[in-house]
């Protein structure tokens, strides 16, 4: 499902937010985005002021990456499975993208840039740790956006790395072209290969690695904030100072998605 609403999209989190009231008022709000196709922690805010203070978070965890480099506020981890192995177990990206219009003038995608020429360009940090190498050319990651570029994580693993990230088709699509699929040990839980349809025209299962056409393996495991409410207390004491870095941290964590735990499995399977 869509975070956002957009030209034919019917259903998104942000139309269907006024679900999530719980007796408030006021409908959650949108803090941040991920890809349609990207699962994991997704943030909102309860109230005009939380989300506020949520997007000041954002913005200044970008202008810390940039201007020496800390992470003192926000934290985000993402894991991806990428097609390849990066030449380096653990490294800093740091590789501004630029968007381009393609040959057909409607659609767009985002690029590593080098040259400091185009308006568009915008600096982006990503950290990244491999977690395990498979013997069948694929590599899980840990991933770390530094900063909050549109397909940040996306466009590094592809044009820096070398290494697409798996359904991925707008950046890695050349990779996927002569896809094969991994076969299905029988040691699989036949309850994770169930398909169920879900409300909202929206389905569960399907998608590994043993798929012809895999789902996008880019999840966003954990986010770390600080305590919002302490911070909203915070900013309604005239004396305080507003430094949210010494508040209590929060930390959020979502479990992988069916398709990359069975991913993982098949994976982890075929290498013994």
């Amino acid at each position: 499902m869509p975070v956002q609403g957009g030209v034919g999209i019917k259903n998104s989190i942000d139309i269907l937010a006024p679900m999530f009231e719980d007796g408030s008022s006021e409908a959650p709000r949108l803090v941040h985005r991920l890809d349609r196709d990207c699962s994991g922690v997704l943030v909102l805010g309860r109230t005009q002021l939380s989300t506020s203070i949520m997007h000041a978070i954002f913005r200044e965890k970008t202008a810390d990456a940039l201007g020496d480099g800390t992470q003192q506020v926000l934290q985000r981890k993402y894991v991806a499975l990428v097609i390849g192995r990066p030449r380096h177990p653990k490294g800093l990206l740091s590789a501004p993208l630029a968007k381009v219009v393609l040959q057909d003038g409607r659609s767009e995608r985002l690029t590593v840039c080098a040259g400091p020429n185009t308006a568009s360009v915008q600096d982006a940090l990503t950290e990244y740790r491999v977690i395990e190498s498979c013997p069948q050319g694929y590599t899980w990651l840990e991933l770390f956006p530094r900063t909050g570029r549109k397909h940040q994580l996306r466009v590094h693993c592809a044009e820096v790395l070398g290494t697409p990230i798996v359904g991925d088709y707008k950046y890695g699509r050349q990779a996927h072209q002569n896809w094969t699929p991994l076969p299905m040990p029988q040691t699989i839980n036949e309850e994770m290969l169930k398909k169920r349809k879900l409300p909202f025209g929206l389905a569960l299962g399907g998608g590994s690695v043993a798929e012809q056409q895999p789902q996008l393996h880019l999840h966003c495991k954990q986010m770390i904030l600080p305590d919002i409410s302490a911070a909203m207390q915070q900013l309604q004491s005239s004396d305080a100072d507003h430094n949210f870095s010494d508040l209590e941290k929060l930390s959020f964590v979502a479990p992988l998605p069916l398709h990359m735990q069975l991913s993982w499995r098949i994976l982890m399977s075929i290498g013994k």
